[in-house]
């Protein structure tokens, strides 16, 4: 029997791409949930189910998947402190994959950054951020954006609300921290997603650059992680465990 995978939000421009990776993997389509539909009998059907809605929902989806004890995955951006610790305590329950992108190549980079920033001393290197999407996102700094700090800081040997953040610079803000990582937001057009991690020292500059040009790979990405996570513990797991990355 072939696994059956639920889609949150399957109206979606997201949601419709998800339904044909999920054909094209093999697997069953369980069903799909709309906005303001009850998420339990979705997951009652399904023994996965895939959430790339937003971060409003991902509390009651969360427990959805804890009351039903089935795996989640969970690609919606933006999500408070809050919000995240919910999702935690119901991986304490399921397996839930959380990951802020599902792509292959930009959790490369997310690997990458992390290395680059244990070798490049922050007090030599700045390290910035630069991201760009279409014109309808509505959170910003973007979560691969905040992911890629996070990335460098624990590269650092520090945590990104210990190394502090930098973003939104205007007027006369002053000079830029030493050891803080900056963030800046652009927004237009119909954008995927672009990411650059730069290091700027005073003698050489080091850039990485991500850019994703269909949210295919998103849906692929998705799909193998719901594969990955049948028979999994229950944890919080992110792409780069799916990858065998960790």
């Amino acid at each position: 029997m072939s696994i059956r995978i639920g889609i949150a939000g399957i109206a979606g421009r997201m949601g419709r791409l998800l339904a044909e990776e999920v054909e094209a993997a093999g697997a069953m389509l369980a069903g799909g949930l709309r906005r303001g539909e009850d998420p339990a009998a979705l997951f009652a059907a399904s023994d996965v189910v895939i959430d790339f809605t937003h971060a409003g929902t991902a509390e009651a989806h969360a427990a959805a998947a804890m009351t039903a004890g089935k795996p989640l995955v969970l690609g919606s951006s933006g999500l408070s402190a809050a919000q995240e610790a919910a999702v935690a305590a119901a991986a304490g329950t399921v397996p839930i994959v959380y990951a802020a992108n599902f792509a292959t190549g930009v959790n490369l980079v997310l690997a990458m950054a992390e290395r680059m920033a244990a070798a490049l001393p922050a007090t030599q290197y700045d390290a910035e951020i630069l991201e760009m999407h279409h014109r309808q996102k509505v959170d910003a700094p973007s979560g691969t954006a905040v992911a890629l700090g996070r990335a460098v800081a624990r590269g650092r040997g520090t945590t990104l609300e210990e190394a502090g953040r930098e973003s939104g610079r205007d007027g006369h803000c002053g000079a830029r921290g030493t050891g803080t990582i900056g963030f800046a937001a652009l927004r237009g057009g119909q954008v995927v997603g672009e990411h650059s991690l730069i290091f700027a020292a005073g003698a050489e500059q080091i850039i990485l650059t991500h850019r994703s040009f269909d949210r295919r790979a998103y849906a692929t990405g998705a799909v193998r992680a719901a594969l990955w996570l049948q028979g999994r513990a229950p944890g919080l797991y992110d792409m780069q465990h799916v990858l065998g990355m960790i």
